[in-house]
């Protein structure tokens, strides 16, 4: 008996299905980009209308030191940060402030109306960190540093400081 010995072909290089490749690629991407994505600021206030009154406690508060900066994300996106100092001249302790940030355009018309709750700088190194002013109320004749983000701010804008009104104050 004579054993001829057997050829065994060559594995044949394996196809590669470069389409369940690319929807695993895009899955990635999307959900780095929603982790990536500028997270909302806690803004869960409706818009209030410009025609608003202020609130009666707003003319015992005093709003200065404004500074207007930007950022990138990681995702290339800008950010708007408005800091400031809000000062308690009343003779109430300040628990939660709401603020509304009117931008402008060129006309002086309201180019874009944000309303969100001011928030405390609470450190700044190695990034500022903000905290609800319930964490820390505003005694009489104190002062604070807040810091605003705007994930968006229309391209409108006339890049002037924007209107910053107190249009809800809670106190105690």
């Amino acid at each position: 008996m004579s054993t001829e010995p057997q050829l065994i072909p060559p594995e044949e290089p394996k196809e590669r299905n470069w389409v369940v490749i690319g929807l695993v690629a895009a899955v990635v991407i999307v959900a780095l980009a929603l982790f990536l994505l500028p997270r909302s600021t806690g803004n869960n206030a409706p818009v209030t209308p410009v025609s608003a009154p202020l609130d009666p406690y707003a003319a015992a508060l005093t709003i200065s030191r404004l500074q207007l900066s930007t950022a990138e994300n990681p995702l290339g996106a800008q950010q708007l940060y408005i800091d400031g100092r809000i000062t308690n001249a009343g003779n109430k302790t300040v628990t939660a402030a709401t603020v509304q940030i009117l931008f402008r355009n060129f006309n002086r018309e309201v180019a874009q109306n944000d309303t969100q709750p001011l928030r405390l700088i609470r450190t700044r190194d190695p990034y500022i960190d903000v905290q609800p002013i319930s964490a820390a109320p505003i005694k009489p004749g104190a002062s604070a540093d807040f810091h605003l983000i705007f994930d968006s701010v229309t391209q409108e804008w006339d890049g002037a400081f924007p209107d910053i009104r107190l249009v809800h104050i809670e106190t105690q």
